[in-house]
């Protein structure tokens, strides 16, 4: 890869830690970020909880567990040399009544042998020593996870980028790619950029991408917009840290939750309503061709199927105060609609596969002159430095070690 022209589509944090671990990894490489915003993590980056992910909830030796529980320690270690704000504050995960207990204790082996430390089962008193409201029965103290400011991660990486010399291209949303010999031609809003490998990591629009690319999109991204309340600051005593669920394996998500803000504050979310545009961050955005796309895709239909109560309930408590309250009282009993002020929102990029499932692991699509990211939700952001060493690698080999 050395002395080549690497293009990377897509400037959120997936992109940007690409970018920093191929100069890593070759230092003679010509790189550009193309980001279509006027600046970079504008979406999935710039919309999330904050939240450091240490590898609690994924498959055993799955690629997801192997880089989150990697992909943590670079991210911190990245925020301490950099002087950005983060805080392992340990988190809370809660049985809330007694069917739960026996899902925690298999989530407490899960997280034992993705090498997770210190983890630590709590009855309901010494629950309630580090979260005085909290309730449930019993719950799993995870001491490695932690919050941070994401924002700050990107900025320092683009310092870092264009301090080596790579260029990141903002305004720049890529229309079409022509090959062009053994290389690529990126046609986009502001010019031409040559390539001769392509990195496609454009999170809600990567399959679309890749099309571009002359992929088939066996798999398609479907948004599902998870929208977060803020507890007012009068009662923000109720939470101290983060609190979690138990995860239900009868469904796809990880449920609502609460998470202290780095820069202050406690948001309650997110849930997961399927959104009517890529970027659909309010309740009334619409996107034509976003909807048309999931409307004319059978992994939609058959995920609908497969999973329609949640689907009703999810969007009746996406209109409804009093039902989201419900679900966070079963994590923290004290709090109440009146604590509940709207808050922001994201959109998750989760890939679909034809059958209606979720993608649950990484995937990724390799070839001798470009590399497709197709699916990189959550942990991805805490992960991301270490997805980028795992591209950066898959890219060498991909073009055969050039």
């Amino acid at each position: 890869m050395n002395n080549r022209k690497v293009v990377i589509i897509g400037g959120g944090i997936v992109g940007l830690a690409t970018a920093y671990r191929m100069g890593e990894r070759f230092p003679g490489a010509r790189i550009t970020v193309l980001e279509k915003e006027s600046a970079v993590g504008r979406h999935q980056t710039g919309h999330n909880s904050g939240v450091l992910h240490c590898g609690l909830y994924y498959k055993p030796g799955s690629v997801k567990a192997k880089l989150a529980v990697s992909g943590i320690r670079q991210m911190v270690a990245f925020c301490q040399e950099h002087a950005i704000p983060h805080e392992i504050c340990g988190k809370l995960v809660v049985a809330a009544d007694q069917s739960e207990v026996p899902r925690l204790r298999g989530l407490q082996e899960r997280g034992a042998a993705n090498g997770l430390e210190g983890l630590r089962w709590l009855e309901r008193e010494e629950m309630r020593e580090i979260e005085p409201h909290v309730g449930g029965v019993a719950a799993l103290r995870v001491p490695q996870e932690g919050i941070v400011d994401y924002a700050r991660v990107c900025a320092a990486l683009v310092e870092k980028l264009t301090g080596r010399g790579a260029q990141v291209a903002t305004g720049a949303r890529v229309e079409r790619l022509q090959p062009a010999g053994a290389g690529w031609v990126a046609e986009t809003a502001s010019g031409e950029f040559q390539a001769d490998f392509i990195i496609n990591c454009a999170g809600l629009h990567c399959d679309r991408v890749a099309q571009l690319a002359g992929e088939r999109r066996e798999v398609r991204i479907l948004p599902f917009r998870g929208e977060y309340y803020q507890i007012r600051p009068e009662r923000q005593q109720l939470v101290r840290h983060l609190i979690y669920p138990t995860p239900d394996p009868r469904f796809p998500f990880l449920g609502v939750h609460f998470t202290r803000l780095i820069h202050g504050g406690i948001e309650a979310g997110p849930n997961a309503v399927l959104a009517f545009a890529r970027e659909g961050y309010r309740k009334t955005d619409f996107n034509a061709r976003d909807l048309f796309d999931a409307l004319a895709y059978r992994g939609f239909w058959r995920f609908l199927q497969r999973y329609p109560s949640m689907c009703w309930y999810e969007l009746r408590r996406s209109f409804s105060r009093e039902l989201f309250c419900r679900s966070l009282q079963r994590l923290v009993p004290d709090i109440q609609p009146d604590d509940l002020a709207t808050g922001g929102s994201g959109v998750r990029a989760q890939a679909i596969a034809p059958e209606g499932d979720l993608v649950q692991d990484f995937r990724f699509i390799a070839r001798p002159n470009a590399l497709h990211v197709l699916n990189a939700p959550s942990p991805a952001a805490t992960a991301s430095l270490a997805i980028g060493a795992e591209i950066a690698a898959m890219a060498e080999q991909a073009a055969g070690g050039a």
